[in-house]
């Protein structure tokens, strides 16, 4: 690759390469004050590149390789190259990772336990864990969390949250910072929001589970209480390295759904999403 960039996010070291430079400089500038893969030797590796030579040059778009790749994905636009290397980022992590049991949630942790939020594109969730954070809340994540397979606790992969479409106005509403923004991705319009400083400088410090919330955006307010049973299919759903992990995973996810309250939350827009969410936890 002709131009490169390595950093660690949480437990994971990236090395990203591209045939372009502009991916990586957009790279650069998001990830700014991310460290090094630890001992410098990176976990995964990313590949943007140009499926033919020309292609670099006449209407370049850009394909995402890797430790893994997905042979019927479709390259993007050069213009939109630092969504290739999210995507690039996701994938890696999605279908190569093994040493913890990954969720498709956000995460969110005050008083050194974790709020975690799964659900389907659109619920919510990546906004209402980038809303608490702008409330004092650590930002653990808004697309994985991490459960540690020995005691169940969620190790932080605070990548830049990824807002769509709605989202983006919705933080920028509530005094966000977000950007770049990326109009006419094959997701609608991606703004990115960087987590605070804080949260980048602590994503080693993991933290048990406390609640685990269902949200669904746009529907009348309502509290429904999950059995462990129904959480745990979910869950399973949501997990990219369930059946991979094997023992290891069917463990670490029954202690998480005997250890920890799941309900479903129906809310009608973010600031009831919001309140919600506090009076819930306050009630742990």
């Amino acid at each position: 690759m002709r131009h490169e960039i390595a950093l660690r996010v949480g437990p994971v070291g990236f090395r990203i390469g591209s045939d372009w430079g502009g991916p990586i400089a957009a790279v650069r500038q998001l990830y700014a004050g991310y460290p090094a893969p630890d001992g410098g030797v990176p976990d995964m590796t990313v590949r943007l590149y140009a499926e033919r030579p020309w292609r670099r040059f006449v209407r370049p778009s850009v394909a995402i390789s890797g430790d893994f790749w997905l042979p019927d994905a479709a390259p993007l636009p050069l213009a939109q190259g630092l969504l290739a290397a999210e995507m690039g980022m996701n994938l890696q992590v999605a279908l190569g990772w093994r040493r913890h049991l990954l969720l498709h949630c956000s995460a969110v942790e005050r008083d050194g336990r974790v709020l975690l939020m799964s659900g389907a594109s659109g619920s919510g969730k990546s906004t209402l864990a980038t809303l608490l954070a702008m409330r004092g809340w650590r930002f653990l994540g808004d697309e994985f969390a991490f459960v540690a397979l020995e005691d169940g606790r969620i190790h932080p992969f605070p990548r830049a949250s990824s807002l769509k479409n709605e989202a983006v106005a919705a933080v920028q509403m509530a005094g966000g910072m977000v950007g770049p923004v990326l109009a006419g991705t094959p997701k609608g319009t991606i703004g990115y929001w960087r987590p605070p400083v804080d949260a980048i400088a602590r994503m080693a410090e993991a933290a048990p589970p406390a609640l685990l919330l269902f949200p669904r955006f746009g529907r009348p307010e309502q509290v429904e209480r999950l059995a462990a049973s129904e959480t745990f299919m979910l869950l399973t759903q949501a997990s990219t390295n369930y059946v991979a992990l094997g023992e290891a995973g069917f463990a670490a996810l029954t202690r998480l759904v005997q250890g920890v309250p799941s309900l479903a939350v129906d809310y009608p827009d973010g600031e009831a999403g919001l309140r919600l969410v506090e009076t819930l936890w306050g009630g742990l």
